[in-house]
């Protein structure tokens, strides 16, 4: 009886560690985007099941019921700044990401608890945000739930969600002109100026081309080799309507970036200068 003991024992001691040191694939794996956004980043946290041969949409996804958005542990979205969702601000933070489907629109849902996991679990009113989401129809089957960030934009972005043959959208936008422009006043005021950096956002964001012009200047005078500064510099000329001032800049910046064995620059100077024949 004592030996039979001792091997039960020995038995159950094997079966103990093998089941500690087994590991197998998740069913559902767990993958975390993040995307750098504006001044911040945005991340996602969530899992991903396959549809393994199911039906999905109606069926393995009910209609009508909240889900979790994913598999396992619920789905999380982290906003770094301050957001906008359907015309709704949303504070920095970490949120839960709820939605409901539908056969021809899903409500997307953002909230404050990030722990459901079940219809049952969901409360209404930690709600932040919700958004009609239009069902889009994919020309391929996607065997593996899918979220991505799509479109991004200094300002905007817009949440991809698809499975099976289904698509749906969330736009995120936040306000990032406000917060660079109190940049730019603020380092206007200080000892060394960001003079380079000030002139090429007037010029990409449509703001006064004479002030952008008078920074780009500045910038010269303190680095006169620096080519892409003068580039940046045609091309505010360009857009003032000086074709003049701007192909001499584009034949200065020509003769700075082959000093410097600089192709790409050289290239976007004749592409310039092409442009104003």
């Amino acid at each position: 009886m004592k030996k039979l003991t001792l091997a039960l024992a020995a038995i159950l001691t094997i079966l103990s560690v093998d089941a500690q040191t087994l590991k197998t694939p998740a069913a559902s794996t767990t993958q975390t985007i993040k995307q750098d956004f504006a001044l911040g980043t945005i991340e996602l946290n969530y899992s991903r099941p396959s549809a393994k041969g199911r039906k999905v949409m109606g069926n393995l996804v009910p209609f009508d019921k909240v889900w979790r958005t994913g598999a396992n542990n619920a789905t999380v979205i982290t906003f770094s700044d301050d957001v906008t969702i359907g015309g709704t601000a949303v504070k920095a933070g970490k949120y839960g990401l709820l939605s409901i489907p539908g056969a021809m629109e899903w409500t997307l849902i953002v909230t404050k608890d990030l722990n459901v996991t079940s219809p049952s679990a969901y409360k209404q009113e930690n709600d932040v945000v919700r958004v009609k989401a239009p069902v889009m129809a994919l020309p391929m089957h996607v065997e593996t739930f899918t979220a991505t960030f799509a479109n991004v934009t200094n300002t905007s972005f817009d949440l991809h969600l698809f499975w099976e043959n289904t698509l749906v959208s969330m736009k995120i936008t936040t306000d990032v002109d406000s917060k660079v422009m109190k940049q730019i006043d603020d380092a206007m005021n200080k000892d060394t100026k960001p003079y380079f950096a000030a002139a090429q956002y007037y010029y990409d964001n449509g703001k006064d081309l004479k002030q952008a012009q008078a920074w780009i200047d500045k910038a010269i005078a303190a680095n006169p080799s620096a080519f892409w500064m003068t580039l940046l510099k045609a091309r505010i000329h360009a857009k003032l309507g000086d074709k003049a001032g701007a192909m001499a800049m584009c034949d200065k910046t020509i003769a700075l970036a082959t000093e410097a064995k600089n192709d790409d620059y050289i290239k976007m100077a004749n592409e310039l200068k092409a442009t104003l024949k």
